[in-house]
């Protein structure tokens, strides 16, 4: 009988071992989740601090964000109109290119080309 008592034993250690590993997995999923939450506290606070720095910063250096805007949209429109002037200034130049270039046809066959021919038709 001494057996089956130790075999008993065994089964009640085995399961005693597992429940502590089980516990053990619950409280270590339950640390993780809080440490989650904790870092996206701090995340938020330190997203908080930094948005306030950048709002003091801009708004030191070039006062609203809407006078900031504007005035970049200011440079683009000039630029976009002075792009356009030159498209318009540069526009028939380039056509004139294209077309001298296209009517620049050389008729004159390499002679290359004519050895390369003659080997293939045995001229």
């Amino acid at each position: 009988m001494n057996s089956g008592t130790g075999i008993q034993e065994l089964m009640a250690a085995e399961t005693r071992a597992s429940q502590i590993v089980a516990e053990a997995r619950i409280a270590r999923g339950d640390r993780m989740k809080q440490a989650q939450v904790d870092a996206n506290e701090l995340i938020a606070a330190y997203r908080v601090e930094q948005q306030d720095a950048f709002d003091k910063k801009a708004n030191a250096d070039g006062g609203s964000g809407t006078n900031a805007s504007a005035k970049l949209q200011a440079e683009t429109n000039a630029e976009v109109q002075d792009m356009q002037g030159q498209f318009h200034q540069n526009a028939q130049k380039a056509v004139d290119v294209l077309l001298s270039k296209c009517c620049e046809v050389s008729l004159e066959v390499p002679s290359a080309r004519i050895r390369s021919t003659q080997k293939i038709y045995g001229k």
